[in-house]
Parts: C-alpha cells; structure tokens; sequence
C-alpha cells in the first residue's frame, strides 16, 4: 500500500494577509440588548476573499487524517465511522433552530426525541432512568460518581474511598478524586478482576467500585456479578464505565450484571463524532434507587405532553446547561433507529468478530499476553522491538506511512509496551488484512527506518513533550509567543 499525505506550506489565516483589518462593528449593542460595557469596539479579523479563506480550509483538511479516509485502530476509544446521514438529521432546521429556552409547548418533538432516546438507554443498559445533559464520557463519570456521594450522604454515611481495578481508564480515577474521594487500585489477576483482592479491600469506608466490562484488554470480567455482591453487601454502589459496551449490546447489559450506575459514550457507541475538542455526550443510566439523585430537569410526559420537571428536592441539580449537546442526541437516537435492535446486535458481533480476526493475524507477530479469546479489542506486547533497540512508539509512528492511525500504545500499564487495537464493526475484511500486512513489515524494517518515522505524513515526529508543555490553541497565544521568540532571538 502507499501513502503519502499531502503536505503544503500554510500559514494561519492571520499571517496570510498584510494586517488583520479592523472593522467596525456594525449596531454592536443590537439595538440596545448588549451592555455598552460588553460591546466590542471593533472586531480583529483577517482581510482575505472567500477564495483564499476555502482554500485554506480545504489544504488543511487534506493534511488531515480521519475515520472517513482510513483505519483508526485506537483501542478503547471505538472510532467507527460515523453514517452521514445521521450528521444530515441532525442539520435539519428542525434541529439547528430551535433554541433552548423556547417554552416546552413549542419544542415537543424535541423533548419526545430525547425521552425516547433515555428510554432506548434505559433497554440497552438495563437500566431504569437515564439523564442525557452530561457532555462527555468523562463527564458522565464525574456525574455518576456525584449520585454516588448524594445516595450515600442521603442514608447518612460519608464513605471516602472508591475501588478501581489496574486496568481502569485513567478518567475513572480521576473522576472519583474530583468528587473528593481517595482512589484505591486493586491488582488484577491474570488480566481480570482479582476477587480476593475485592474482598480485602471492600470496607464500610468503600463508597464505589468503578468497573468496565469487558475491560481494556478485551477480556469480559466473568466474576462480575459475584464483585456486584461482595460490593452490594458492603453497603456500596457498582459504577459501570460504559467505554467498552459497543461489545455487548444486545447479548448482555450492565443492568443484567447488577450495576447501580453506567454512563453511555455517545461518540463510542452510537457512532457520533469524537469531536476534537467539539461537542459529546455521556448520558448516565441508574437503577431506582439513584433515581431521585438524577439531574434536573427530568423530562416527563404527562396528560399528552412533555413537560420539564424541577420538582426533585434530593436531585444533584444541573451538570450541563439546558439538555446537553442536543445534535449530538440527535445523531445517537438516528444512529440507534436505523439499526433497530437487531442491528445493535449485528454491531455488537461483527465488532468482536473483527477484532479476533485481527488478533489471530497478528498473535504470531506479537506476543499476546492473558490468554486468547477476546471481545472487541485486544491488546498485545512490543517488548520484542526492544531488542533491536526500539520502542512501541517507534512501531506505531511507522504505522502512518502505511496510511494507517496508531493504536492506543502503553495503555494498559499491565502490559509491556501495550499496543492495544480496537478495528471496530465499520472495518471490511480487506481493511484488516491490509493492516496486519504492515505490521508484519514493519517490524522486519530495518530499526532507523522505524526510529525516525514517520516519513509519508504532512509533520514528522514531533516532540510530545514540549507540545503537552506549551499548548498554543488560539491565534493571540501563537502571536505572543513569536514576539516572545523574536525578542529572545534579538536579545542574543
């Protein structure tokens, strides 16, 4: 296969033109409803035609690397394709205008739209509420593990520790130690949950235990519900981290397994962009007894309508503003009636089915370490690279040579140089084959090849550390760190 990305010399629209004009705004208090001391005075933007500012957009875009023009194998993350006729429902002007403090009687398709979508949450999860306004998977976290201390702090305890096994997604701890709640990792055994270790850490101080079933080395926890014992015994609730349900749906549910709490990731599951810094969706599901501690407003129908309900007195409040990311809501519930339920089955199979046939193309290759059967994700160890002086990373830049996105690699931490590889349901057969191929090539290039790739993309390596040190998101910080740099440059 060749790859060669396109690479072109462009600069930010504001360096594209001599000086950024200053317009004046037009009527910038709109006639009265902007504070004078709010209104801007005039407004910085680049003087180019509408030629330039396309062709700018579109060379940047063909330096760019997506779902829609390749495989995107990062593992625990599902990024599937997402169907563009959901992203066309969700432009509808039924969608895009509404505004969300219009008065309920005027927004009924909307409000039906979300209260069947909680309801279908409720099915695939097996659970009995579900509230939509969280705005990401992690945010979904940090709002289950909110209803956790209020369903404690309403029977009158203030436990302090949360359970998490060592294979957890790193936001599941740091969603407990934001609620306030000291983290207690559990070691797994033979990469699943170790139920003795269960039992030995389990206290009248354990508030939760944070599980993802199958884990992140695509194993199911085949103990799960005697954990949900030992957990519910103790007095504590079981949180369900949903990252991982694209496995499961139709076969089994976090219900089923007797979780109290589970978040959705909208973007994994049901197939809605990943965003890049835009818009998600974490929705929470609960069992009865969470209930009551679900964020308001709740929607509910009642006599014929939808109406938004406040009454909760024992609710955590708001956790986003008005409904959450209603496109994004738009985009699942299209996503979930299209496929119907034996679609999501469908989805749930070929998923797995992918991701060992992938696997077993691969466990020659690499070693595969905590057995063999997998659900939609595996991981396997680059530990053998290190022998000609290599790493993980050196492996998985090569890979975009080929034309192909990384996997995940050094999650999870039990596993040496993890490369962990989720295909998902949207990948052909053909696909697959093409990207077992380059990895066997790979690994018998010769190691400088590897060490300084990657050779066919837009960038070369760069340094990751300086990147994660000196973040630049806007075109005023870019700006002051050039006139930074030219001042030390002149000063030396």
């Amino acid at each position: 296969m060749s790859y060669h990305q396109a690479v072109y010399d462009v600069p930010s629209v504001f360096e594209s033109c001599e000086r950024p004009k200053k317009s004046k705004a037009f009527d910038r208090t709109i006639g009265g409803l902007i504070p004078e001391n709010l209104a801007r005075h005039e407004l910085e933007m680049p003087d180019l035609p509408e030629r330039d500012v396309v062709k700018h957009f579109v060379n940047l875009s063909q330096m760019n690397f997506g779902v829609d023009n390749g495989l995107y194998p990062l593992g625990s993350c599902t990024m599937k394709y997402n169907p563009k006729v959901c992203d066309e429902i969700a432009s509808w002007k039924t969608v895009s205008d509404l505004h969300p403090l219009q008065d309920p009687s005027t927004i009924q398709g909307a409000l039906r739209l979300m209260h069947e979508l909680e309801l279908m949450l409720c099915e695939i999860g097996g659970v009995d509420s579900v509230t939509l306004q969280p705005a990401a998977g992690a945010h979904g976290e940090y709002t289950g593990i909110q209803l956790v201390r209020a369903y404690h702090e309403t029977n009158g305890e203030t436990r302090k520790e949360v359970l998490v096994p060592d294979t957890a997604h790193g936001t599941n701890p740091a969603s407990a130690a934001m609620v306030g709640y000291d983290v207690l990792e559990l070691p797994s055994k033979e990469g699943c949950v170790d139920v003795e270790a269960v039992k030995s850490a389990v206290s009248k101080d354990t508030a939760a235990f944070m599980l993802t079933n199958p884990n992140t080395l695509g194993l199911f926890e085949k103990d799960v519900c005697e954990i949900a014992g030992i957990i519910h015994d103790a007095g504590a609730l079981l949180y369900y981290d949903g990252a991982n349900l694209n496995a499961i749906m139709g076969k089994t549910s976090p219900g089923k397994m007797d979780f109290d709490i589970v978040h959705f990731n909208l973007h994994k599951t049901f197939a809605t962009p990943h965003g890049g810094g835009g818009p998600g969706a974490g929705p929470v599901g609960v069992k009865k007894r969470v209930d009551e501690f679900l964020p308001i407003p709740r929607i509910v129908l009642q006599d014929g309508k939808y109406q938004l309900d406040n009454d909760r007195p024992k609710s955590i409040g708001k956790v986003r503003a008005f409904f959450g990311n209603y496109a994004v809501l738009v985009r699942a519930y299209a996503y979930i009636r299209l496929h119907g339920g034996n679609g999501l089955v469908s989805v749930s199979e070929n998923a797995v089915l992918n991701s060992n046939y992938l696997k077993e193309l691969l466990k020659d290759t690499f070693e595969l370490p905590y057995g063999d059967l997998r659900k939609h994700e595996f991981v396997m160890s680059g530990r053998q690279l290190k022998a000609k002086g290599l790493k993980t990373m050196d492996f998985a830049k090569r890979l975009l040579d080929y034309g192909f996105h990384a996997p995940t690699v050094y999650f999870p931490l039990v596993v040496d140089e993890a490369i962990m590889i989720e295909p998902t349901e949207t990948e052909s057969r053909e696909t697959l084959d093409l990207f077992a191929d380059a990895c066997k090539k790979i690994v018998a290039e010769d190691p400088e090849v590897l060490r300084t790739a990657p050779h066919n993309t837009a960038r070369s390596r760069l340094n990751e550390a300086k990147a994660a040190r000196d973040m630049i998101f806007s075109w005023r910080a870019y700006e002051k760190k050039m006139q930074a740099d030219a001042e030390k440059t002149s000063h030396a």
